[in-house]
């Protein structure tokens, strides 16, 4: 972001001449003007290696496709800064195969955090994800332990894990509607 100020006097020979002296009537105070300056995202090289390998190619098309839905977006500049110097890490690198697999999946998944903490943007389904396995531990684990203690049988212990696990899916789906109506939810899902 660029900020702006502007200064207006009504009489061009009124001067402040030191910062002690307060400023005489017709001045305005600085107004602020905030001009936007949009970061260009640096282009994923395109791999002609990737297509011979099935896993690789899914994940770097997955890569693609979300730097494709944040090119539309308004990002910070440290944001911008961080995917820039991930991309330019992938686009340099020498390695191949499951190695670039791995690389490509710990850039996205840093991007990710990145975007999520300070831009607040998240992909499809990403709260119903977390949420699922949250509640099948938060809430299914105790569920199924009351459920073996009251019938005196800890083999039910594991019945209370789909009810936890309805009960995370529906929380994470909210959530994730809440992000789709307040413009935070990116027009990709991330799958691994």
């Amino acid at each position: 972001m660029k900020i702006v100020f502007l200064q207006s006097f009504e009489n061009q020979d009124e001067r402040i001449h030191q910062s002690s002296n307060p400023p005489k009537s017709g001045y305005i105070n600085n107004i602020v003007q905030i001009i936007p300056i949009t970061m260009q995202l640096n282009t994923l090289k395109d791999r002609p290696e990737v297509s011979g390998h099935v896993k690789l190619d899914r994940i770097y098309a997955q890569f693609g496709q979300l730097l494709a839905a944040l090119k539309d977006r308004q990002l910070s500049p440290e944001t911008v800064s961080h995917i820039n110097d991930s991309i330019e890490e992938l686009n340099h690198s020498v390695l191949t195969g499951d190695h670039l697999a791995r690389l490509v999946k710990k850039k996205q998944t840093s991007i990710l955090k990145v975007l999520e903490k300070t831009d607040k943007l998240t992909p499809r389904n990403h709260y119903r994800t977390l949420w699922m396995v949250v509640g099948m531990s938060a809430f299914g684990l105790p569920i199924g332990a009351a459920i073996g203690s009251l019938v005196s049988n800890m083999g039910l212990l594991a019945v209370g894990l789909p009810i936890g696990m309805v009960i995370g899916l529906a929380v994470g789906s909210g959530m994730d509607k809440k992000a789709l109506q307040e413009g935070r939810q990116l027009d990709v899902e991330i799958k691994y």
